[in-house]
């Protein structure tokens, strides 16, 4: 798998460490955006990256239905009637599937990248979590009550929370732009049947001179 970006830079000189790669934020949001790819919410598909002080990634999560509550038998609608058949009452947003995905003691003072603004019920369980800044791109529900809840709690709390403003429009994720059938080590792993062949002319030389 390779990634591309649009780039400006002139082409390096061979030898050098390349110059036009992702910056971490770039990175991490965009781990955020694959990881709602598996969101089965035909509206809304949010993912969330978490990510420690030492720039490794802790969790990852994206919006869906608890384990065991069947993405075929709860509703997806938005709105209804009967609130029961709504997704509301029954869909995990990404952070908090991230939190509880992590893959450390916990996430103490770690940044959460996500797409969407948390709302009131994520940005509690974010402050609870320790969690010390979150960094979002879309802010639609600005004016919404449960967006205006949570940021009053993270003001209260202390939890940065910082807009973010992509340098490029798209990462592309290229399956083809690698040939993996003819992938081969560097320098190629030598053959068992060659040595043996090589250490015989090798005698066969030093017997000659003797």
């Amino acid at each position: 798998m390779a990634t591309s970006v649009p780039s400006t830079q002139q082409q390096q000189p061979a030898g050098q460490k390349r110059k036009d790669t992702i910056d971490w934020t770039e990175y991490f949001m965009a781990m955020a955006f694959l990881a709602a790819k598996r969101s089965k919410d035909p509206s809304t598909q949010v993912g969330a990256c978490i990510v420690n002080e030492e720039k490794r990634v802790v969790g990852i999560g994206y919006n869906g239905f608890p384990t065991g509550c069947s993405d075929d038998e709860f509703p997806w609608s938005k709105s209804s009637i009967n609130p029961l058949e709504t997704k509301y009452l029954y869909v995990c947003h990404a952070e908090v599937n991230a939190i509880l995905n992590k893959n450390s003691t916990d996430v103490k003072n770690c940044t959460m990248y996500v797409a969407l603004f948390p709302c009131n019920e994520c940005a509690k369980i974010i402050i609870q979590s320790s969690i010390r800044e979150v960094v979002y791109m879309s802010d639609k529900h600005a004016l919404k009550e449960h967006t205006v809840a949570a940021k009053r709690m993270f003001d209260a709390a202390g939890v940065k929370y910082t807009q973010y403003k992509p340098p490029h429009s798209q990462i592309v994720i290229d399956f083809t732009e690698i040939d993996w059938d003819s992938l081969n080590q560097v320098p190629a792993t030598p053959k068992k049947d060659n040595m043996n062949a090589e250490a015989e002319l090798r005698r066969v030389e030093k017997l000659s001179i003797e």
